[in-house]
C-alpha cells in the first residue's frame, strides 16, 4: 500500500473517529433517564441477542505524558478493591435491565491499565462476570494490559478468569523517546510479555505504537517497526500522537520543539503503513492493521465487521453494556455514559442509582446514517440495492446530495462510483474518516459546528 502525501496534506482535516453515530459530543446530560431505560428494556426483550461487556478499570502508577485516557493515578494498592465492589453494585443494579438468557459473547478490561490489579483481584472480575451472566463458548475475552505492571502470575491469573486475548502499549523502542514521554519500557520486556501471553493460551495479540511522538525520526521509529515485527503480532493498532495541551495538561511537558514536524509525521505514517503491509499485514482502516487470517480480516472479508467504542470488532448484533466510571454504553438505539468522576460515580451508586452522566436516544434518520457509516467503515464499500433494502429507504434517493458530493474523492482516487455501488479504494482507506464524514448530517447540513472537537482524521 503506497501513501500519497499529498493527498493527506490535503484531506488531513479535524473528524470523528465514529466510534459511535452521532459522535459523544451529542450525548446530553439533559436526557430523560426513564426514556432510556424504556429503550433498553425494549432492547432487551431479544434473548437471543448477545452482550458484550466492558469495564472500564481506570488506575495507573504513573502517567505517560502523551496519554488521553481518563485515568487515576496512584500507587495505593487499595482503591482497587473497593472499586471492583461498586462494580459489582452497578453489575447488579444493570441485571435488573438484562434478560437472564442472554449470553456475554464479547467482553473487554480497558483502562487505566488492568494490570494494575493484583492477580486475585483479576480473578475476582472473571468470577464477578460468571456468577451474573451465562458465557458465550466461543467467548472473546481481551484485556489490555501495561507490561511495566505485568507479572507472569498476573497472566495467569487472566487466563484463569477466561481471557484469551490482550492488547499492550509499547508506543516506541527508543530509550530516549521513552524517557521523553515518561514510559520506560525496554523491548525485552514487551517480548517478555508476549511470550508469557503465548504460553498461557492467548490467541490474539495486539501492540500498540504511537508516531508523531518526541524525538522521533523514520529511521528510530523503523527500528521499532522492526524489533515488534519478530514478535509476530496478529494486529497492530498505530495511532497519531494528537497534541490536545488545552485537554490534557500533562502534554504541555511535551514542547514543540521536541516533537517531529509536520512533515516527518507524515513520513512516519508513510513508513508505518507501506511496511506493515508489506510484511503481511492487511490494513483495516483507522489506524487498525491485522495478518490475514486474523479474525478482523476475515469478518471484514465476509462483511460481518463492526465497530464500537472498543473500535473495530468481529461481534454484529450484540448490546454494549459498559461498567466503571466514563465508560459508554449502547443498544439498538440509546446511548448511555457513565459519570467521568469516581466521586460522582460512587455517589450515585451509594444512592442505589445507575451512575449516568450523559444519554441519546437515536432518532430514524440517526439509525440510518449509522447503519451507512458502520458499512462504508467497515465493508469499505456501500451496496445501494443492499443498504435500500436494510434501512427501509430508496438509498440513492435518500443520500443523493451526499453521493454527489464525493466527486472530489472520486477525482483524487480515494473512492469509485457506479450507478449501483460505492467502492473505498486501497488508497481511500487511510481516508476512511474522510469518506464518513460526508455522510454525517450534523457536518453536511450544518446543525452543529463540529470543527475543532475532534483529532485530525490522519
Amino acid at each position: 500500500m503506497n501513501i500519497d502525501l499529498d493527498l493527506v496534506r490535503k484531506f488531513n482535516v479535524p473528524g470523528p473517529r465514529y466510534t459511535s453515530y452521532p459522535p459523544a459530543p451529542h450525548f446530553t446530560e439533559e436526557f430523560d433517564r426513564a426514556e432510556v431505560l424504556r429503550h433498553i428494556d425494549c432492547a432487551n426483550e431479544k434473548a437471543e441477542r448477545d452482550l458484550s461487556l466492558y469495564f472500564h478499570l481506570p488506575f495507573c502508577e504513573s502517567l505517560c505524558w502523551f496519554c488521553g485516557c481518563t485515568t487515576i493515578i496512584t500507587t495505593r494498592r487499595d482503591v482497587s478493591g473497593r472499586y471492583l465492589d461498586y462494580l459489582e453494585r452497578e453489575m447488579d443494579l444493570m441485571r435488573e435491565h438484562i434478560h437472564p438468557a442472554r449470553k456475554v459473547a464479547q467482553l473487554h478490561l480497558g483502562g487505566g491499565t488492568p494490570t494494575f490489579l493484583s492477580p486475585g483481584e483479576l480473578r475476582r472480575i472473571g468470577e464477578m462476570v460468571r456468577s451474573r451472566f451465562p458465557l458465550h463458548p466461543d467467548l472473546e475475552a481481551g484485556v489490555e494490559v501495561d507490561p511495566r505492571r505485568l507479572t507472569e502470575e498476573k497472566v495467569r491469573a487472566l487466563a484463569d478468569a477466561g481471557f484469551n486475548r490482550a492488547s499492550m502499549g509499547v508506543q516506541d523502542n527508543d530509550p530516549k523517546v521513552q524517557k521523553a514521554v515518561h514510559r520506560i519500557q525496554p523491548f525485552e520486556m514487551t517480548q517478555r510479555t508476549v511470550e508469557w501471553m503465548r504460553n498461557h493460551g492467548f490467541v490474539s495479540v495486539n501492540i500498540d505504537l504511537i508516531y508523531g511522538l518526541p524525538h522521533q525520526t523514520p529511521q528510530s521509529f523503523e527500528k521499532t517497526i522492526d524489533e515488534v515485527l519478530t514478535l509476530r503480532p496478529d494486529r497492530f493498532a498505530v495511532f497519531s500522537y494528537a497534541h490536545v495541551p488545552w485537554i490534557k495538561p500533562a502534554q504541555k511537558i511535551l514542547t514543540e520543539k521536541i516533537l517531529p514536524t509536520p512533515e516527518v509525521k507524515l513520513e512516519l505514517l508513510k513508513l508505518t503503513t507501506e511496511k506493515l503491509t508489506a510484511n503481511g499485514y492487511r490494513y483495516i482502516g483507522m489506524d487498525h492493521f491485522a495478518r490475514e487470517d486474523d479474525e478482523l480480516t476475515i469478518a471484514q472479508r465476509e462483511k460481518t465487521l463492526q465497530r464500537n467504542f472498543q473500535g473495530y470488532s468481529t461481534q454484529k448484533g450484540v448490546d454494549i453494556h459498559a461498567f466503571g466510571m466514563s465508560s459508554i454504553s449502547q443498544s439498538t438505539d440509546v446511548y448511555w455514559q457513565n459519570h467521568k468522576e469516581l466521586d460522582a460515580y460512587y455517589a450515585d451508586l451509594d444512592a442505589g442509582r445507575l451512575p449516568w452522566m450523559k444519554g441519546y436516544i437515536l432518532s430514524r434518520e440517526d439509525e440510518i446514517r449509522r447503519q451507512t457509516i458502520m458499512r462504508v467503515m467497515c465493508d469499505l464499500e456501500l451496496d445501494f440495492a443492499a443498504m435500500s433494502e436494510s434501512l427501509g429507504v430508496d438509498f440513492k434517493n435518500h443520500f443523493a446530495a451526499e453521493l454527489d458530493s464525493l466527486a472530489d474523492l472520486e477525482a483524487d482516487g480515494l473512492v469509485e462510483r457506479s450507478d449501483n455501488r460505492l467502492v473505498v479504494t486501497e488508497s481511500g482507506r487511510l481516508f476512511i474518516r474522510v469518506i464518513a464524514m460526508r455522510f454525517d448530517e450534523y457536518l453536511v447540513k450544518g446543525k452543529k459546528n463540529q470543527k475543532g472537537r475532534f483529532s485530525k482524521v490522519i
